[in-house]
């Protein structure tokens, strides 16, 4: 990755930004957002819908080109709703829609591109109507949806499970499992007997997690002044080799 040459101050600044912007705009969409809250790139963020409640320390990290989506379209005005659990991770490109009802438990990680749903939105035969039946998704905690996965109507995960990159998920997935494939089949059992580090763990306190970060980017951005990064934006060729930096 390439040396982000902001000030410390100016990173500070804009973290800020961030965060009011997820207050300002994305809370009011949501029947709850917990704290600690971590949205990057927030514009980027769609929430529509009603009854959609989002659990403490989220983390979601969009794109211009792979937004994060969460919607409920219900059948009727005020119905259907998502429930994401604590710590859970939505990166760019990943999606949940829901009919009537998708949950999502407690450090559940969705990779680059998953996709939930509960319906499939328009009947076989007739194709301006919507499947009548409700099938909920269940997903439990410490699930990992790789990228590109796909979960569709009626499935419930179990706890701790995997889901390969790019599997369709048509049948529940017991817990300590890992599938892959379309449709999705059980290709591993994970042994709980030897413990698992979860999100859940990475965030038992998110006010020092906060304050170390603090301090790393203290530190990494000392010295870096308001002059050099003007410099880079105008001629980027005098940052260097190497890659980007993330916003």
């Amino acid at each position: 990755m390439r040396k982000d040459l902001r000030p410390f101050w100016l990173k500070q600044l804009y973290l800020r930004y961030r965060h009011w912007y997820t207050e300002y705009f994305l809370r009011p969409q949501c029947t709850r957002l917990g704290p600690h809250h971590t949205v990057m790139k927030p514009r980027h963020v769609k929430i529509s819908g009603d009854n959609i409640c989002i659990g403490r320390c989220f983390t979601a990290i969009a794109e211009p080109a792979a937004r994060v989506e969460i919607g409920v379209w219900g059948r009727e005005d005020g119905a259907g709703r998502i429930v994401i659990g604590d710590c859970v991770l939505m990166s760019p490109g990943s999606r949940i829609s829901a009919s009537d009802e998708v949950l999502v438990g407690d450090g559940t990680m969705f990779a680059n591109g998953v996709y939930v749903t509960d319906c499939d939105w328009h009947s076989l035969y007739d194709r301006t109507q919507r499947d009548p039946r409700v099938a909920p998704v269940h997903i439990g905690r410490n699930v990992w949806l790789g990228d590109h996965a796909t979960v569709l109507k009626g499935v419930t995960i179990g706890d701790n499970s995997v889901v390969a990159a790019r599997a369709v998920v048509t049948r529940d997935v017991p817990a300590n499992a890992v599938v892959a494939g379309n449709p999705a089949k059980v290709v591993k059992t994970l042994d709980p007997e030897r413990g698992f580090v979860t999100r859940m763990d990475y965030f038992a306190d998110p006010e020092a997690l906060a304050r170390f970060f603090e301090q790393v980017d203290r530190d990494v951005l000392a010295g870096n002044t308001l002059w050099r990064w003007l410099w880079s934006l105008l001629y980027p060729a005098s940052r260097g080799r190497g890659g980007d930096y993330s916003g």
